[in-house]
């Protein structure tokens, strides 16, 4: 395999993406078809397809019908992407903190006009879910949930994965922190009251209120949880 073979197969299959001819969940041809029409290796056309799927832009399945397709959401991409740029210090606690402001203030601004009576009630019922959890890891998984529901019903699929990506890229570090902390319970309750707020003003369809809540929120939790990180 020669670097430019490799290259050549690489652009060929992103431009091809970004140009709409494969789409998502388009199937690809396979590796000979595509050697062939771009004059390449095989082994070429291979290290391209296993680079987009370290990226998360192409998946493989084996049985019928499957083959290599195009990745129908970016969303666990983006998460793998953010958490190792966290593992390396390449992004800040600080800075995934104000991203998530920046986002959940849309997104809950977003679903207070977007969002139908029936999710938000399921988004109620969620918060409630909350209220009889103790453990951090259960009580950690269903504060993501709630999060990203909300993301959800704002009609906006990038929020919504970034908010995905985020949380997940956050999740280790904001849940080893719960388990050290000697007053959960209090936080845990400060939490369930804030969450029931959002969704008070969420049902009340006032974004504003429901945007402020969010960010008072997400950085009450922060400045507790990860004091002096950056």
């Amino acid at each position: 395999m020669t670097a430019g073979g490799f290259d050549t197969a690489l652009d060929f299959l992103t431009s091809e993406i970004l140009a709409g001819r494969l789409s998502k969940d388009a199937r690809l041809p396979n590796e000979r078809e595509l050697a062939t029409q771009l004059g390449t290796s095989r082994s070429a056309v291979r290290e391209a397809i296993k680079v987009l799927q370290a990226q998360g832009v192409i998946t493989s399945h084996t049985g019928p019908g499957r083959g290599t397709r195009v990745a129908a959401s970016q969303g666990p991409a983006l998460g793998r992407m953010l958490k190792l740029h966290v593992a390396l210090d390449a992004i800040s606690f600080d800075e995934l903190t104000e991203t998530r402001v920046v986002l959940e203030r849309a997104a809950a601004e977003a679903a207070a006009v977007h969002a139908d009576d029936a999710s938000l009630a399921d988004l109620g019922r969620l918060a409630e879910s909350m209220v009889a959890v103790s453990d951090t890891a259960r009580f950690n998984e269903l504060d993501t949930a709630f999060h990203v529901a909300i993301a959800g019903l704002g009609a906006n699929r990038l929020i919504r994965d970034m908010t995905i990506a985020i949380r997940e890229a956050v999740a280790r570090p904001i849940l080893s922190a719960e388990e050290r902390m000697p007053n959960w319970e209090a936080l845990r309750l400060r939490l369930l009251a804030e969450h029931s707020g959002i969704h008070r003003a969420l049902s009340a369809r006032d974004g504003a209120a429901a945007a402020n809540l969010c960010e008072a929120h997400i950085r009450g939790a922060h400045r507790v949880l990860l004091p002096g990180s950056r």
